[in-house]
């Protein structure tokens, strides 16, 4: 495309937010929710502490009606803009006029203006001005586009906009992690919007224009692991290139008798055909065209997502990323321009909101999101920029590893102990750990949510081998010592202690849903002291008066199994596994989820006693003694009703109580006791017996630590996890549960050794280090050696000199010398040290033949876990000639971010109840308050996030079991394009997305899309978890089944009978899987014609279905009269092969009816193996 200079507009625009609409068709209907189906890490915490209680009806009907009122209350106007015909748009009451601005901006038609004003009957719209409160405006209102003079404001943001239109075709921001931009490759297999596509396709002769034969590697038995794959060219795609340059000219700015005819600046542009170009930036503008795309491809992400894989892109010049670098973007955010934003007045606003209402709830948890994702983003640069040294020290005298910055008004402190603060508790260790516990409690006691008690945004970051932590600045904390702020709690870990009547008052409402014990400790003069948290707790008002809490690592109990107390003994639970053992630092603690567990356990044990004393309750006068005895019997700390709670200080050294106390004291001590006895006999074993049944399906070392999280099992029990898969008889049944666990050991135990390794590297030598650790960890190659950057090998004596720049610095040159065996020593060890387990390999090829592990696998994961980025080509990792990796497969790296996520309550709600209806056969409602559930998730979280691609997953099943295909492919067309760009274009959810579309596209008649998506979930899964794993034979039997309905016999076979026997070892040859394959490999083997065959497979299915469902069952009924057809077409066949044996050419042939399988019945197939059943309707 060619652009004239007359055609170019002066000047360009903010980014759209994660908050923010995208573009009319994409508004209202497309938003989506949590993940019902147990996948997903958003639904933590939300149940107890939110209003999503399943026998709260009353409220719950309230909550209907209420958002029924809101919907219904939304309404349409016509938008005029200049040269366009009158549109509708859809918008709510509680929208503001800028929404419609940013909307405009993003419709291909308008997206060329971005200073304007809307105006009604003339008169123009305040754009912070609610639309519920401009007057005259109603359904089928005329709002008009009125262009405005440009200011040299609104000419900067134009050419921000101009080259974010440029850039919009670009993957260059998602690749280097920039603006909240991230991949997605599922347009290059269904060749652009499916909805199209599915209108245009010619039904009648697709079979023959579908090429199913899939790439050597996709193959059932390839060894073959590709990485290019991972980020698949689309063969026509070529970058759309408009300028090749486009940046301010250095006649900036315009000298004064210019300003006063209206110049503004000017612009200096390149274009492809290498015309050079001034333009003249006045009042006036001109305007550039947008390359269509769909919307979800470019809106931005609520929170950055990295890939750990990039092709080698050329560096370009930007103007605006030049500038974006070197200066901190003020004027151009949405907030006061010239002034940098007080974060902790944000957070702190936005929680104060009203919420006694739906309308008011939406707006307050939108504003929490919209800040805490910001805030988020703008903690993660600064901790980059404190790392790189680009940020002074507000104590630049200390020693570099005790100083802490300020940026940005975020406060920056290092993970290393300083001061000997944590001395008695571990050191460096323990302030390695008390970050992440303290991010914990912030999210604890702001899911809790009680009015009045604030807590500090807070953000963990790990970047180049050091913790950073970020957090916001408490008003006037800087001005005084710490010991006049404290009012609650203690600074010297419980040596004195302070309390205050409003802080116990604040912390008693958050101590039910905590489980937080309130108890006296004594201070420094042997006073009793209450308190309603830990004493490491501290409660300090700031200049605002507003009530704070911070430190809250210590917010859940400690974990005795971790935590040797000389004269106690743990239960014979734990003894048994050989606990309790020592751990690096004394600041272990349950999860809260064990907690929630363990209590819920304790209820259980309750009833049924409650039980026996109700059955005895008129017969036995001592009845109240029995209630006693029972609340005593389960820990309770009342003695009429069931309430346990946990003193968080018990074993917390240092902390003293009275004498008078003791026998609580010892009542707390069983008390935890138990809860680490109830982790490894209770939530370990049904961890994995939920991996036994398959409810529980991890694919990598993400989804199996989530699995862990949500029985409450922290990862340091990985070990004891693994030894437990291992004794256990089913063993060969969780083969696939070992080897990720082996290979999460692994890379945990290689990611705690990096983290070291790379705090002794200089910036100049980073590709180099990581290069070399890469090639020690994963290379065949025996004699790794490092290149040192050539400036380290001239002079030891000025590395000495600069060795302090580098916080906790050390010999700059020490990691060159690491070798591969002495790696693989370091990491069993610490495998034995750090997890008790013990590793019996002595090198990646010892440890890839002896665990069944890819290395390739290996990779993806050490490289997520520590931000690494390397470039995407195939590496020789077996070579014993040479390294795998030099330093320019190493492109970038990035920072792996720990943040609160902030939650949508009133949306998961109705997403819960959606599924509760659903489940109970109610399609329609259920239906209804699922897209109800996605218009708040929408209204909360905007366009892009985790729960609303749950949410469309969910409705897109819907459309799918109610008979409405085309609704069903176009929301699961959102939800794959959504898991890509949150979650990563690998993530296990985003293949399980792959598989759904491919069911819908088939359903839809796009039978080659449907194989296309299948061969890029079968690719991406033997990558994130090789083939031998159960879902594979789910994805195999997809793909047998979509080949035997496109006549593809024997390609057909080959992965049916893979799945057939993945479900064999996983499932054992008798189960009902297993039988349902052997039916399906039957029937391909009856369209061969092939029949002994297919009688030898269904006779297995028969047998398995008769002793496991009896004969009278209709599944061994199918089966039998199966077996008669195949029985009279094999005896039929026979009779016609004698025929021709006995009379040559002369025989009279009866014809035999070989019959393609018809699409319906293939269709029937996919649907029982997907576990879709068609329900009657209620």
């Amino acid at each position: 495309m060619t652009i004239e200079s007359d055609d170019i507009a002066p000047a360009l625009v903010q980014q759209h937010s994660a908050g923010e609409r995208v573009g009319n068709d994409w508004n209202r209907g497309d938003t989506a929710v949590m993940n019902g189906d147990a996948s997903h890490d958003q639904a933590e915490e939300a149940d107890s502490k939110q209003d999503g209680n399943a026998d709260a009806d009353p409220a719950e009907d309230a909550n209907e009606q209420e958002v029924i009122v809101i919907q219904d209350t939304g309404f349409t106007v016509k938008i005029q803009a200049p040269g366009t015909e009158p549109f509708d748009l859809q918008v709510s009451p509680q929208e503001m006029v800028q929404e419609i601005h940013q909307v405009l901006m993003d419709r291909e038609d308008t997206c060329h203006r971005t200073c304007f004003s809307l105006q009604l009957d003339g008169n123009v719209l305040d754009n912070f001005a609610e639309l519920k409160s401009i007057e005259g405006l109603q359904e089928g209102s005329l709002l008009k586009v009125v262009e405005e003079p440009y200011t040299v404001r609104e000419a900067r943001i134009h050419v921000r906009h101009i080259r974010d239109l440029l850039k919009s075709l670009d993957p260059s921001d998602a690749y280097n992690g920039v603006d909240c931009n991230s991949l997605s490759f599922l347009s290059v297999f269904t060749d652009g919007d499916l909805g199209d596509t599915g209108k245009r396709k010619k039904k009648g002769n697709e079979l023959e224009q579908i090429d199913c034969t899939p790439p050597e590697h996709i193959l059932p038995g390839s060894k073959e692991r590709p990485l290019v794959p991972l980020q698949p060219q689309n063969k026509d795609w070529k970058p759309m290139q408009c300028l090749k340059v486009l940046t301010m000219s250095g006649w900036n700015p315009p000298p004064g008798n210019r300003k006063m005819h209206g110049d503004l600046m000017y612009l200096y542009i390149v274009t492809v055909e290498d015309r050079h170009v001034s333009i003249t930036a006045s009042t006036r503008g001109f305007y550039l065209n947008q390359v269509q795309r769909h919307p979800f491809e470019r809106i931005a992400t609520p929170f950055q997502v990295y890939s750990w894989t990039a092709p080698q892109i050329d560096h370009a010049m930007d103007c605006v990323r030049a500038e974006d670098a070197y200066t901190s973007r003020l004027g151009y955010e949405e907030h006061i321009p010239g002034q940098t934003r007080d974060w902790n007045e944000e957070l702190q606003t936005t929680r104060e909101l009203s919420r006694k209402n739906l309308p008011e709830r939406l707006l307050r948890e939108r504003a929490i999101f919209k800040v805490h994702s910001d805030f988020a983003a703008a903690a993660m640069r600064g901790a980059m920029a404190v790392i790189d040294g680009n940020v002074m020290a507000i104590n630049p005298g200390e020693e570099t590893r005790m100083q802490m910055f300020i940026w940005n008004n975020i406060f920056f402190s290092l993970g290393f102990d300083v001061r000997d603060h944590y001395r008695e508790l571990g050191g460096d260790a323990a302030a390695h750990a008390a970050p992440t516990n303290d991010l914990n409690g912030v999210r604890a006691y702001s899911a809790v949510d009680v009015e009045g008690l604030y807590t500090l945004g807070t953000v963990v970051v790990d970047y180049r081998g050091y913790r950073v932590t970020a957090q916001s600045i408490i008003p006037g904390i800087l001005e005084r010592e710490q010991e006049q702020s404290v009012i609650y709690g203690s600074i010297d870990f419980g040596k004195t202690v302070v309390s205050h009547p409003k802080y116990l008052e604040l912390l008693e409402k958050t101590s039910r849903p905590l489980k937080v014990q309130r108890h006296a400790v004594l201070n420094e003069k042997d006073t009793a002291v209450e308190l309603c948290s830990s004493v490491e707790c501290k409660g300090i008002i700031g200049n605002d008066g507003r009530h704070y809490i911070l430190d809250l690592l210590r917010t859940f109990p400690p974990d005795l199994n971790y935590l040797p107390v000389e004269g106690e003994e743990l239960a014979p639970e734990s003894q048994k596994l050989g606990f309790p053992r020592q751990h690096r630092h004394r600041l272990a603690c349950l999860r809260q989820e064990l907690i929630e567990a363990f209590v819920e356990h304790r209820l259980l044990l309750v009833n049924w006693m409650h039980f026996n004393i109700l059955c005895n309750i008129f017969t036995d006068p001592k009845s109240r003694e029995v209630v006693l005895n029972a609340c005593k019997a389960v820990g309770s700390i009342s003695n009429t009703s069931f309430d346990i709670r946990f003193n968080p200080d018990i074993f917390s050294p240092g902390v003293r109580f009275s004498d008078d106390s003791t026998e609580d004291i010892q009542k707390q001590k069983q008390l935890l006791k138990d809860a680490a006895a109830f982790l490894v006999s209770c939530q370990v074993p049904s961890f994995v017996k939920d991996c036994l049944d398959h409810s529980s399906l991890p694919m990598d070392g993400a989804t199996m630590t989530e699995g862990l999280h949500q029985r409450g099992i922290n990862m340091r029990y990985l070990g004891t996890v693994l030894e437990f898969v291992d004794n256990m008889p089913a063993k060969a049944q969780l083969e696939h549960i070992y080897r990720i666990g082996i290979g999460e050991l692994i890379t945990r135990c290689a990611k705690h050794i990096f983290k070291t390794y790379l705090q002794g590297v200089e910036l100049s030598a980073l590709s180099a280090a990581v290069s070399h650790f890469l090639n020690c960890l994963l290379s065949s190659f025996l004699d790794a050696v490092a290149h040192l950057p050539a400036d380290e090998l001239v002079s030891r004596r000025k590395n000495r000199k600069r060795r302090n720049r580098v916080p906790g610095g050390g010999d700059n040159t020490a990691w060159a010398s690491l070798t591969p065996s002495e790696l693989w020593k370091n990491i069993t060890s610490e495998a034995q040290s750090y997890y008790h387990f013990n590793l019996q390999c002595e090198s990646v090829d010892q440890a890839v033949e002896k665990y069944g592990l890819q290395k390739i696998t290996l990779l993806r994961e050490i490289s997520i876990k520590t931000g690494i980025q390397i470039l995407i080509k195939e590496y020789n990792f077996d070579s014993r000639h040479k390294p795998a990796f030099t330093e320019e497969d190493i492109l970038n790296i990035f920072p792996v971010v720990k943040h609160v996520n902030p939650k949508a309550s009133d949306a998961f709600h109705f997403f819960q109840s959606g599924q509760a209806k659903v489940q109970q056969g109610f399609l329609k409602e259920g239906c209804e308050l699922i897209s109800e559930a996605l218009n708040l998730f929408n209204n909360v979280y905007g366009a892009m996030h985790v729960e609303i691609c749950a949410c469309l997953r969910l409705l897109a099943r819907l459309n799918y079991i109610m008979g409405d295909h085309p609704e069903a492919l176009s929301n699961q067309q959102k939800a794959v394009l959504m898991s890509e760009r949150v979650l990563g274009i690998e993530h296990p959810n985003t293949i399980q997305e792959y598989m759904h579309l491919a069911l819908y596209c088939f359903a839809n008649g796009q039978l080659s899309t449907a194989l296309k998506l299948l061969y890029r979930a079968r690719y991406l899964m033997l990558v994130v978890c090789g083939e031998d794993h159960p879902e594979m034979a789910l994805l195999d039997s997809n793909i047998g089944l979509v080949l035997h309905g496109v006549m593809e016999y024997d390609l057909s076979l080959r992965f049916l009978e893979n799945a057939l026997a993945i479900n064999s070892k996983y499932h054992g040859p008798r189960s009902l899987k297993v039988a349902l394959s052997h039916h399906l490999v039957a029937r391909v083997y009856e369209s061969k014609a092939e029949f002994r065959s297919a009688l030898q497979h269904e006779k297995e299915g028969y047998t398995i279905y008769k002793n496991q469902v009896g004969e009278a069952h209709e599944k061994t009924k199918e089966s039998s009269e199966y077996l008669k057809y195949l029985t009279q077409q094999a005896v039929a066949l026979q009779r016609t092969m004698n025929e021709i044996y006995k009379n040559g050419s002369n025989a009279s042939i009866m014809p035999l009816k070989f019959t393609a399988p018809s699409m319906a019945s293939v269709l029937e197939q996919l649907n029982i193996i997907n576990g879709i059943i068609f329900i009657p309707l209620r």
